[in-house]
C-alpha cells in the first residue's frame, strides 16, 4: 500500500500496522494495513484482509461502548480506513486482563508474583480468572518494547496526572466489562485488551482500535471450565497463536534473532484466523473488499470535503 497525500495533510506516519494521516492538525486518517507484528516486529509477509477485519471490528465495538466514554471515530469511509479526532495521546497503554495469561502467565511462571506493581495471587493456574481484572499498563514506546510500568510510577514520573489517571482507570474497567458482555453473547471470553486515551480540551477520548484480535485475547466459553479442570490448552482467538508459532521457532524479537520464514499455507491460516474472529465477535459474515489505492483515496478525499 503506497503513501497517499490527501488535501490539508500536515504530517504523516507509518506505524507497525496502520498509516496514519494529520489532516489540518485536526483529524486523523487512519489506514489499516496488512501488516503483522508480533514482539514489537513487523513480519515479513502481509496477511490477506486483516486491515479490514480489525478496522471494521475496532468500528463495531467504538459504537458499542459509545456511551461510556467519547471516542476519536467520526467515521469509516472504506473498509480498512477510519476517519476521527486527533488527540494528544497519553503516553501509556492501559492492559488490562481477566485471566492469567500470555505476558502475565509468563511472569507468573518465573516464579514473579508481580506485575506493574500488582500482586498475582497464589495457586493460580495458567488461564485462571483473577478474582477481579487487573490494570498492567505499558509505557507507550515509539520505538522499540513496550515496557510495562506501575500506576504508582506513572504519577510519581507525571506520565499522566493523578486526576486524570483515575479517570483511565474507570473508562478501562467498564470498556473492558462491556467488552466482556459482547463476547459473552457470542460464546465467548474477553481475556485481557488494551485501550489508548487521549485528550483534547478537558476531554480525555478513547482512541485507536479496541477489541480486535491484534489488542486482545478471547477464549471460547464452551468448554473452558472442562479444559481447566483437565488442564489442557485453552481454545482461543487472538494473535497470541502467531506468537506461540515465533517462540516455537526461536524467535521473541531479541537481538539477533531471525523471524522464521513464512510459508503461503501458514499465511492464509492466519488469515483465516483473523476472518474467523471478525464472524465469531460480530456474530457476522465477513465480506472480503479488496480495495484499490485509487478508491481508498476518492473515498478519503470525499469524507473529508464533508467534515
Amino acid at each position: 500500500m503506497k503513501a497517499f497525500q490527501f488535501p490539508q495533510q500536515t504530517a504523516f506516519y507509518s506505524g507497525k500496522v496502520r498509516d496514519v494521516y494529520t489532516i489540518a492538525d485536526k483529524w486523523l486518517v487512519m489506514i489499516a494495513s496488512n501488516r503483522i507484528s508480533a514482539f514489537d516486529v513487523i513480519l515479513p509477509h502481509p496477511i490477506p484482509f486483516k486491515g479490514q477485519v480489525l478496522n471494521q471490528i475496532a468500528a463495531f465495538m467504538l459504537q458499542a461502548t459509545s456511551d461510556i466514554c467519547p471516542n476519536w471515530l467520526i467515521n469509516t469511509p472504506a473498509a480498512n480506513v477510519s476517519i476521527g479526532k486527533k488527540c494528544t495521546p497519553y503516553k501509556v497503554e492501559m492492559v488490562i486482563r481477566g485471566n492469567l495469561t500470555g505476558h502475565a502467565w509468563r511472569t507468573y511462571q518465573s516464579g514473579n508474583r508481580i506485575l506493574c506493581g500488582v500482586v498475582m495471587p497464589e495457586g493460580m493456574k495458567e488461564n485462571d480468572f483473577f478474582e477481579t481484572p487487573i490494570i498492567t499498563p505499558t509505557t507507550k514506546a515509539s520505538e522499540g518494547h513496550d515496557e510495562d510500568i506501575s500506576r504508582e510510577e506513572i504519577i510519581k514520573q507525571q506520565i499522566v496526572d493523578e486526576a486524570d489517571y483515575t479517570v483511565l482507570e474507570q473508562y478501562t474497567r467498564a470498556l473492558f466489562e462491556r467488552g466482556k458482555q459482547i463476547a459473552a453473547k457470542q460464546d465467548l471470553i474477553l481475556v485481557d485488551t488494551k485501550y489508548e486515551f487521549g485528550k483534547i480540551g478537558d476531554t480525555i477520548y478513547l482512541m485507536d482500535e479496541i477489541h480486535t484480535p491484534d489488542s486482545s485475547r478471547y477464549f471460547y466459553a464452551e468448554g473452558y471450565q472442562e479444559r481447566q479442570a483437565e488442564g489442557e490448552r485453552q481454545k482461543q482467538l487472538s494473535k497470541e497463536f502467531v506468537r506461540e508459532w515465533l517462540i516455537a521457532n526461536n524467535f521473541m524479537g531479541k537481538d539477533g534473532q531471525t523471524v522464521p520464514e513464512m510459508s503461503e499455507e501458514w499465511i492464509a491460516t492466519i488469515s483465516n484466523r483473523y476472518i474467523e474472529l471478525y464472524e465469531k465477535v460480530i456474530g457476522e459474515k465477513f465480506v472480503p473488499q479488496s480495495l484499490t489505492d485509487e478508491e481508498i483515496y476518492t473515498s478519503v478525499t470525499s469524507a473529508l470535503a464533508k467534515l
